[in-house]
């Protein structure tokens, strides 16, 4: 509420605290006090929004180290003694990779030069040496260029007397293209799944004297495109099918689109990201367009066969995630209401450490059953029985802060207890429905694909671009979700354009590798 406006000149605002201190006020005073105390109140609390308004923007620019319940509530305690005395425990997975870890490299096998199997030992001469199952393993990593290429020389021989020349043939698996399946998978590995742009690629290839324009990057992995459609067709089918699917989306920026001369009613562009999960695989999608989120799920959802019953949508809680024409079981992520308390956690500490500590025995009880690989029905019992009286002695001490007028409703902490409070049916619907998720957070990480292409190459030229940087980064980031090989699996596809054509679903990140092998056979 907006305080009644203060209209006091020096000489007044001085005699009114001379009349303070000699405790002479008049009648008039009291209301000037009145005004001047909602006044502070009201600023107050726009600071304290304003702080954590400021907090989002810099862990924005600046990124932040960690949102977990300890590393946030052991900002402010203070150390004791000194903490260089305390003797630091290793990180956990910062050691060294042993050669089990290298599952892409070349595997050598090098004989004995002296000794072979059965052989009299050398160092007793009495037994006899056999080979040890463990071999002794080095490792050897070489540098080089992301393509390389090979210039065959084929020698011409010329006849002096007809003149008919005879050219050397080509070493067998050289045919004439130029760029073969490989250099497109790993162009677009580059550019789309790891936000390398194409100019800057070009750099480094002619740094090292291997040439290669933007424009023909460009012109490879558009003629992969057309190759790898099909397979990419069949993803959004399957992923339509989906028990689960997370949506949300993030800003992108196409040129021919920004720059029409038409009007439109929707002036920004998105991308939209989807994890999909169908039984025991996970299907990443993305969508770059005008539409939001929720309409390119409806879109999605048009696709999805009659009789399944409605997928559980898990997304935060703005509308434009929401599908307008189809039902679902809608779930908001707990991970966006945590982080309201993360923000304000400086202003309100002690309330805010209950908050995260409560969130985090729930987060614990899901933890331990993901671990024990419990099924759908026992991971809801289990949230039942455990997180459930968690949830609802929250629920409890979230309506005592209003109804004791211990919190007040506008503050940031406020703000943060009316989301919840607002969306409590949806962000406890693992509490009720088998296969409900906690959280959006697999949606957060596969839209980062998307993040690191536009902090790297800026923007899409046309609306065809745009559709081929989504046709790579959900099958490269579908490859990374079923842990496989998304360089081989372009490839593949590639390379069995035909077989793909015919049988797409026999050429999904998860099977690709039993297909390929029946056609080499």
């Amino acid at each position: 509420m907006t305080p009644p406006p203060i209209e006091l000149s020096a000489k007044e605002l001085d005699a009114l605290i001379e009349r303070i201190k000699t405790r002479r006020l008049l009648d008039t005073d009291y209301k000037t006090l009145e005004a001047m105390g909602e006044t502070i109140n009201v600023l107050s609390h726009s600071v304290d929004e304003k702080a954590a308004s400021i907090k989002r923007l810099l862990k924005m620019i600046f990124g932040s180290t960690s949102e977990k319940t300890a590393a946030v509530t052991q900002k402010r305690k203070p150390s004791i003694g000194n903490p260089r005395s305390k003797a630091k425990g290793k990180k956990k997975g910062h050691g060294r990779n042993g050669a089990a870890s290298y599952t892409g490299a070349e595997k050598i096998t090098v004989p004995h030069g002296e000794l072979k199997h059965k052989d009299p030992c050398p160092g007793c001469l009495k037994g006899k040496v056999y080979v040890c199952k463990k071999p002794k393993t080095l490792i050897r990593v070489t540098g080089t260029s992301p393509l390389s290429a090979s210039v065959y020389e084929l020698e011409k021989l010329r006849c002096n007397l007809c003149g008919e020349i005879f050219t050397a043939k080509a070493p067998d698996g050289i045919g004439t293209q130029k760029y073969d399946a490989g250099a497109g998978a790993m162009i677009a590995l580059l550019k789309y799944g790891n936000g390398f742009p194409f100019n800057r690629l070009e750099n480094l290839q002619a740094s090292v004297g291997i040439p290669l324009p933007a424009a023909t990057q460009w012109d490879i992995v558009r003629d992969l495109y057309w190759h790898a459609y099909p397979a990419f067709c069949e993803l959004v089918k399957q992923g339509a099918g989906g028990q689960v699917i997370h949506n949300d989306d993030t800003n992108m920026k196409i040129l021919s689109i920004i720059n029409e001369d038409r009007p439109s009613k929707r002036k920004g562009v998105f991308t939209s990201g989807m994890v999909s999960v169908v039984d025991d695989h996970k299907i990443g999608l993305f969508f770059t367009g005008r539409q939001h989120a929720g309409e390119n799920l409806s879109n999605l959802l048009t696709m999805r066969e009659t009789g399944i019953g409605p997928p559980i949508q898990m997304c935060d809680a703005l509308s434009r995630n929401l599908p307008k024409d189809f039902k679902t079981l809608l779930a908001n992520c707990l991970s966006h209401g945590r982080r309201r308390f993360v923000d304000v956690y400086d202003n309100f500490p002690d309330e805010c450490t209950h908050v995260l500590k409560v969130l985090g025995k729930v987060y614990k009880n899901d933890a331990d059953a993901r671990e024990q690989n419990l099924t759908e029905d026992q991971l809801l019992a289990l949230h039942q029985s455990k997180s459930g009286p968690l949830m609802e002695d929250l629920k409890t001490w979230f309506d005592v802060q209003f109804e004791e007028k211990k919190v007040e409703p506008n503050s940031g902490l406020g703000h943060a207890i009316k989301y919840m409070l607002n969306h409590w049916n949806e962000l406890t619907l693992f509490l009720r429905q088998p296969g409900a998720p906690l959280d959006n957070n697999i949606c957060e990480r596969a839209l980062k694909k998307a993040i690191l292409n536009r902090k790297n190459a800026l923007f899409y030229k046309t609306e065809r671009g745009a559709r081929v940087g989504d046709l790579y980064m959900s099958l490269i980031h579908t490859c990374e979700l079923c842990n496989a090989n998304p360089f081989d699996y372009l490839v593949a596809l590639r390379e069995n354009s035909s077989e793909v054509k015919c049988r797409p679903d026999r050429w999904m990140p998860w099977n690709y590798k039993q297909a390929a092998s029946e056609v080499k056979s």
